[in-house]
């Protein structure tokens, strides 16, 4: 799909960033999109379209509302994932506010320091920390490059301390795997920026 097509354009301009390849990208936005670049800094081929495949395998975990499918990444790594934590942290937004905006409002508490929207931050954190460990049974990689709206502002860096504390206590074999982040400004229009980030092709 394109949002594959456009992952693996960042995980090439995200190779770039750390100067090597086996790096694995997800970009955490209105849905999640993923991207791989091999050892050799070659994009595989592969349609990484991972927004579809199963990160928590509870037979109750919550469901896609397009395919219907069940504990997908969609869920846990898009805007719909503080969306649907907030009830739960204790926040009340209005049913008839877009995903987008309810994420933005989410945002502005966790700017102000409140502790329910830090819970959220911490449980997509404490999901992203297990999700790297299945993403590494299959992705053979050193990076793992994170952007997209929902990584914007305090909230990402509390996300991703809770996803290196997941590997330190649970899977330590893999706290070799260096999380990366861009600037701020290219965690919200990430995607854009990397294609014009990367090497214009030489004419023959």
């Amino acid at each position: 799909g394109i949002n594959a097509e456009y992952m693996g354009v960042t995980a090439l301009a995200g190779m770039q960033m750390q100067g090597s390849g086996a790096l694995f990208g997800i970009s955490m936005g209105s849905n999640e999109g993923a991207g791989y670049v091999d050892r050799q800094g070659r994009l595989t081929g592969w349609v990484n379209e991972l927004w579809a495949a199963p990160v928590d395998l509870n037979p109750v975990a919550y469901s896609c509302p397009w395919s219907g499918d069940v504990g997908v990444g969609s869920m846990y790594f898009g805007q719909q994932a503080p969306q649907k934590l907030a009830p739960i942290a204790g926040i009340d937004l209005p049913s008839t506010m877009l995903a987008q905006d309810k994420l933005k409002e989410v945002q502005k508490l966790m700017a102000a320091n409140d502790p329910r929207a830090r819970l959220i931050y911490e449980t997509i954190g404490v999901y992203l920390g297990y999700a790297c460990a299945q993403y590494a049974d299959f992705y053979d990689m050193d990076h793992f490059l994170i952007l997209g709206r929902v990584t914007s502002g305090k909230g990402g860096e509390i996300m991703l301390e809770k996803a290196r504390e997941v590997l330190r206590v649970e899977f330590p074999e893999l706290v070799k795997i260096n999380f990366c982040t861009p600037s701020e400004h290219m965690k919200r229009v990430g995607q854009a920026v990397a294609a014009a980030a990367l090497p214009e092709l030489k004419k023959k």
